[in-house]
């Protein structure tokens, strides 16, 4: 048996530490907002909170916006009900996220509009993101990213409903700039009004285990957009293009903007789509030089499985 001085191992799992914990772990609070709780509104809690700190929000609607700066900040519902509505910060969104490891989970975001008509339920600015349990209802954009070629940003179990206009320019369910990789899982995505339901100018975009859909009233150009080429793959979700879609020829477009990205990778799998128009719809339109590799799809309705090159099975 080895045995190491006492003075060597506390050296060695202090040079150690960095690799397996945030820095602030050890002196992170919880800071609550809401009603009878030490901050009246979510904004005062995230202003005043610290790197790795969470902000818990009780129920309730509240008018309020907020800038996050603050790394691995945690911002999070304490239940069902806890809806950010109507104002929003820097004319961007109704949190606007400049911070790096940021978490929100449990939220209602809802009803937000700026002036340049490109307004967000989540503004984001920084680096990594986790958008978890959240709803966004009624904005123009849902979520939207600026670039930040290091950031990657994931969305779990989250709902888009309503989100999207085109008003001088569109705004979408989600709009991701170019960052390094976007990841959309068990997320539901409907009615979207004339935008996209997902559009990404990621290195990288994954959507799995989705449920993209017009609806009766939904009116969104393309389900997905990948615009500027950039590594996509798209399984086991469930898709529907209505009949009121403003792109009523395209359902997943790649490369319509001019392709500027690296594109390793076009692969749908295993995902359902209805088109529902009562006309033909070409459910994906490659306009890379990379193959697209579509295999296991399941059709409804007049589809052309793919324009552009490819293969299909």
């Amino acid at each position: 048996m080895i045995r190491v001085p006492m003075a060597r191992l506390a050296l060695a799992l202090l040079l150690m530490a960095p690799r397996f914990m945030k820095p602030w772990a050890a002196n992170a609070r919880v800071l609550e907002a809401g009603p009878g709780k030490p901050f009246k509104q979510p904004s005062e809690a995230i202003g005043a909170a610290g790197p790795g700190d969470t902000v818990r929000i009780a129920p309730g609607e509240y008018f309020d916006c907020a800038f996050v700066r603050q790394d691995g900040l945690i911002i999070e519902g304490a239940g069902p009900g806890v809806i950010l509505t109507d104002k929003t910060c820097g004319g961007k969104a109704l949190l606007v996220i400049s911070g790096a490891n940021v978490t929100v989970r449990n939220l209602t975001l809802q009803r937000a509009r700026v002036p340049d008509r490109n307004g967000a339920g989540i503004r984001a600015e920084g680096g990594d993101l986790l958008v978890q349990n959240t709803q966004f209802i009624n904005n123009e954009n849902g979520l939207m990213s600026a670039a930040n070629p290091a950031a990657s940003i994931r969305v779990l179990n989250s709902q888009f409903i309503g989100n999207g206009r085109c008003l001088g320019s569109c705004s979408h369910g989600i709009y991701a700039g170019q960052i390094k990789l976007l990841r959309v899982e068990k997320s539901r995505f409907l009615d979207t009004h004339e935008g996209h339901h997902i559009k990404s100018r990621a290195l990288r975009t994954e959507v799995i285990e989705c449920d993209i859909q017009d609806g009766p009233t939904g009116t969104s150009s393309y389900l997905i957009e990948i615009p500027n080429g950039g590594s996509l793959l798209a399984e086991r979700n469930r898709m529907q293009k209505g009949a009121l879609s403003q792109n009523q020829g395209n359902t997943i477009s790649i490369g319509a903007e001019g392709v500027s990205q690296p594109t390793a990778e076009i692969t749908l799998r295993g995902n359902v789509f209805a088109n529902d128009q009562g006309r033909e719809t070409v459910f994906v339109n490659n306009l890379t030089a990379t193959r697209a590799q579509l295999s296991g799809n399941v059709f409804r309705g007049q589809v052309k499985p793919l324009v552009g090159d490819g293969d299909s099975r």
